[in-house]
């Protein structure tokens, strides 16, 4: 490490920082503040449910995507796009379906009107059937998605969800 900041140190120095005549703007050396904090893009609102013990039913899980992004949906228009998909862990006295995704809405770039994307922009609902056994039930999971904004595409990330509903 040490070797590391005498080679900034030089390299530094042979590039014009203070000190050297350059005018360059000072660069501190030794104190980081940390990675940059990244912006929550897509949320998820969790609300208790229940549904009827031994019989199949229906949990949502609601998310909201902020202002001025949008995310693929499920079924985007192109595979190099990044599906947004709900998985879930398996948990004891469940039984859980595959989830039903909203229809995704149309959308477009000001400079190419005529190909259009299929998106979820501010709230949005996933589905999921599930059989559960009588008691209070929580399912553990992860919300995959990319989000956008008018100007780019963001790294894909992994939202937590925790499904807390009652089978009675």
């Amino acid at each position: 490490m040490r070797g590391l900041a005498l080679g900034l140190a030089v390299w530094l120095a042979g590039a014009g920082v203070p000190g050297t005549g350059a005018g360059l703007p000072a660069v501190q050396i030794g104190e980081f503040a940390g990675p940059a904090k990244t912006q929550s893009r897509v949320s998820y609102v969790a609300e208790p449910q229940s549904v009827v013990a031994g019989k199949r039913g229906v949990v949502e899980l609601h998310f909201q995507v902020a202002d001025g992004y949008h995310v693929n949906s499920h079924t985007p228009k192109s595979e190099l796009l990044i599906a947004t998909a709900v998985a879930l862990e398996p948990a004891i006295g469940v039984t859980a379906g595959k989830p039903e995704y909203p229809a995704g809405v149309a959308y477009s770039f000001p400079l190419q009107p005529e190909e259009t994307l299929d998106v979820y922009t501010g709230d949005f609902t996933v589905r999921l059937p599930v059989e559960a056994k009588a008691g209070e039930h929580t399912l553990q999971g992860v919300l995959r998605y990319q989000a956008c904004d008018r100007a780019a595409c963001y790294p894909p990330k992994s939202l937590l969800v925790q499904v807390l509903f009652t089978a009675k």
